[in-house]
């Protein structure tokens, strides 16, 4: 049995809240989670047409202040699941500041992407406040929107940016970045539901051979765990790749 004197971190990238200069802020970001989804913009660019790192630039920009700080710091606000010690206060200011400086960054492209990319900023908005925010009574804050707001949309809309439109590949890697997303919340929720929320648990593996070993809450948590940031790395190396090859290409 685990000893429930001992309470874990909130997330495996986050320490004890308020125990390190920078801490709390390092956990709101969600470094692999955040990398992760940019990821996703950087494949849905690089799989364009036509590429502009200018562009790609300014559509990670936009994202990482849209999903990286507002979504989380309205998600800290609502709940506080990482139990940081970041005044609310701080946080609005934070998201509300986040949220502009993305729909600023991407009404400065319309003028060269086009009026279409006013659709995608506004669905962003919508998304990224009804999502963590549990807006309209919470129908947006399901694993379906999760997969689609964070995991297809990224893609559509990075792909858009390059190519001011969208065509078969996007929607391809869309469907990927869907189910990638939604093999992440089906190895978080379980792994977050662990460390947040279970005091302890008992148990005993027995093996046919006869062998024991006791199940603790540590033992649960690995595969989960250790999958999540497999697949972190393998999607961040894979958008890099190639981010690389269509730069090398021109």
């Amino acid at each position: 049995m685990t000893d429930p004197g001992r309470p874990l971190a909130p997330a495996f990238y986050a320490g004890p809240a308020g125990r390190r200069p920078g801490g709390d802020w390092w956990a709101l970001l969600h470094p692999p989670y955040t990398l992760w989804h940019l990821s996703y913009v950087a494949i849905g660019a690089a799989i364009a047409p036509d590429f502009d790192g200018v562009r790609l630039v300014a559509t990670l920009m936009a994202f990482f202040l849209a999903v990286g700080v507002c979504a989380h710091a309205l998600d800290e606000l609502h709940g506080r699941p990482l139990h940081t010690s970041i005044p609310g206060p701080v946080l609005v200011v934070a998201a509300a500041a986040s949220l502009l400086g993305a729909v600023a960054l991407g009404l400065a492209g319309v003028g060269r992407v086009g009026p279409g990319l006013l659709v995608f900023i506004a669905v962003g908005a919508v998304l990224t406040c009804g999502y963590n925010l549990e807006l309209l009574g919470g129908r947006l804050h399901n694993d379906t929107t999760f997969a689609a707001a964070w995991g297809a949309f990224p893609v559509l809309t990075a792909y858009y940016a390059q190519a001011e439109t969208l065509r078969a590949p996007a929607v391809a890697a869309a469907v990927a970045a869907y189910s990638l997303s939604n093999a992440q919340r089906c190895l978080s929720t379980p792994a977050r539901d662990l460390r947040r929320r279970v005091a302890s648990v008992d148990g005993t593996v027995i093996g046919r051979n006869g062998h024991r070993s006791e199940v603790t809450v540590e033992r649960l948590l690995a595969p989960l765990e250790s999958a999540l940031k497999a697949m972190t790395w393998g999607i961040v190396g894979l958008a890099v790749a190639l981010v690389l090859y269509r730069s090398s290409i021109g």
